[in-house]
């Protein structure tokens, strides 16, 4: 029997480049960096996508949005999040809770917490407290840690609509 929750979780990284616009869950950062991809490459849009689709069963988003698609160049991934939520709808699944873990040096992220808490909110269609958006550093370690890159863990609940 197939229990009525499941649980998926996505991670994004993307390299740090100037002059790049910098748009991390959907809201855009004014920052010399952002992060480089071949859509707008929002480490978080697009870790939460994942998350939703990993946890539905679904492909991921590289299969439903191959990077080589020159159609797909520079795209707002609000359409992945919004194609992630109608197809885990399809298969009768709502988001229960999202909990996200942005790891950058760069942007500082905490003056952007409420405003990628209300997008979220807004592509999601949950309220703000099914939401958890939380940020930390890499202490100096890694390419996050020198802020050559940014990533981000998402974790989604999903319960039978």
């Amino acid at each position: 029997m197939q229990p009525p929750f499941r649980i998926g979780l996505g991670y994004d990284i993307h390299a740090l480049v100037a002059g790049r616009p910098c748009i991390l869950g959907g809201v855009k950062i004014d920052s010399p960096v952002g992060p480089e991809g071949h859509s707008d490459a929002d480490v978080i849009l697009h870790a939460v996508a994942d998350a939703i689709l990993g946890a539905s069963g679904l492909p991921d988003i590289g299969q439903l949005f191959p990077n080589t698609d020159p159609a797909l160049k520079n795209m707002n991934s609000a359409r992945i999040v919004e194609r992630a939520v109608q197809e885990a709808a399809a298969k009768g699944w709502a988001i229960g809770n999202l909990d996200i873990v942005v790891l950058a040096e760069k942007p500082k992220m905490a003056p952007h917490v409420p405003a990628i808490r209300k997008n979220l909110s807004a592509l999601l269609r949950v309220t703000g407290d099914q939401i958890g958006v939380k940020a930390t550093t890499q202490e100096g370690m890694d390419a996050v840690g020198e802020g050559r890159a940014i990533a981000c863990h998402a974790v989604v609940l999903l319960i039978k609509a």
